[in-house]
C-alpha cells in the first residue's frame, strides 16, 4: 500500500525546524505528488536554491528505505541528485536532495526520452556495486518463481535500481537522472533492463518492441534466455500480488503489461 501522504505544513513543528536547521529559512514550499514510497514530497525554496524533500514517519514499515537512500547516495551521484541531509526528528525520517529541474520520463513509443533512459542504464551498469547492505535479487524474487532454484539465475554483483516507474526518471536537456533508490539491489546486470521492459509495455510498446529498445544494452545481450523467462514469470506473479483482488487502473496496467511480456516469452521459439 502507498505510504499515507502529508504536506510540509502538516509535519510536526520539530520536523520542520530540523529541516530549516539543515537548509536555512524556507521562503516557499511546493507540495508535490508523493508516489508510493514516500509520505512527504515537497520542493523547499530557500535563499540558496531549491531542495527536494522526502520523508516517512519513523514507525512506517518502509522507513528503512530512507537509510538505504542515504547510504547509497555517495556511490550513485553521477546519475542521481546529491543528498544534502538526512535527519530524524519529531517522529519523522527526512531526506533533502538537490532539486532536479526536469520532467518525468515519457516511455511511450517514439519518445525522445528513450535514448536518454538507455544512456542512464549504460551508466548505471558501469558503476561498481558498493559494499553496503543491499537486498539481493535472488532473495527478493525467490517467492515468485515456480522453483526457488530458478531465482539463483538472478544473482550477480551489479548495482540495480529496480524501480523503473517513469516518475523515478527525471529528464533534463542532456540526460536522465535516477531518483528514489530505496529499493536498490545487488543482482545480475540484465535485471534492470528487464524491469524497464514491463514499464515500456505499460506505456504502449509491444513486448517485442520493448525488448528491441533494450537490445543494444550490453547487459541485456548477455542475459541467459531461460533466466529472462523465469524473470518474466516472477514479475507477472509479483504484480499479481501487488494488484490484489481490487486493483486500481494504474496497477492493473502494470499487471497486464507483465502478463503480456510473460506470454511473449513463453511463446518464443
Amino acid at each position: 500500500m502507498p505510504a499515507p501522504s502529508i504536506t510540509f505544513a502538516g509535519l510536526p513543528s520539530g520536523a520542520r525546524t530540523a529541516i530549516e536547521a539543515e537548509i536555512g529559512s524556507i521562503l516557499k514550499v511546493e507540495d508535490v505528488s508523493t508516489g508510493l514510497n514516500s509520505s512527504l514530497s515537497a520542493l523547499a525554496h530557500t535563499a540558496d536554491g531549491v531542495v527536494f524533500l522526502k520523508g516517512l514517519r519513523s514507525d512506517q514499515r518502509w522507513v528503512w528505505t530512507q537509510q538505504r537512500e542515504a547510504d547509497i547516495n555517495p556511490y550513485v551521484t553521477p546519475i542521481a541528485p546529491r543528498l544534502l541531509f538526512h535527519v530524524i526528528a519529531d517522529g519523522w525520517d527526512l531526506l533533502g536532495f538537490e532539486a532536479i529541474d526536469g520532467h518525468h520520463a515519457d516511455y511511450s513509443p517514439g519518445s525522445l526520452d528513450l535514448p536518454k533512459v538507455t544512456g542512464a542504464l549504460r551508466e548505471l551498469v558501469s558503476l561498481p556495486c558498493p559494499d553496503i547492505e543491499l537486498r539481493h535479487a535472488e532473495q527478493r524474487l525467490a517467492g515468485y518463481v515456480a522453483d526457488p532454484a530458478d531465482a539463483e539465475a538472478f544473482a550477480g554483483n551489479a548495482l540495480l535500481h529496480t524501480d523503473w516507474n517513469n516518475h523515478n526518471v527525471l529528464i533534463t536537456h542532456d540526460r536522465a537522472h535516477l531518483v528514489d533508490w530505496g529499493w536498490a539491489t545487488r543482482g545480475a546486470a540484465w535485471i534492470d533492463p528487464a524491469h524497464w521492459i514491463i514499464w515500456l509495455v505499460a506505456a504502449g510498446h509491444t513486448p517485442s518492441a520493448a525488448e528491441e529498445t533494450v537490445s543494444l544494452l550490453p547487459a541485456w545481450a548477455l542475459a541467459p534466455p531461460r533466466a529472462v523467462d523465469a524473470f518474466a514469470d516472477a514479475s507477472a506473479n509479483l504484480w499479481e500480488e501487488i494488484a490484489g483482488s481490487a486493483p486500481d487502473d494504474w496497477t492493473m496496467n502494470l499487471l497486464n503489461a507483465a502478463r503480456l511480456w510473460q506470454q511473449h516469452r513463453s511463446n518464443r521459439s
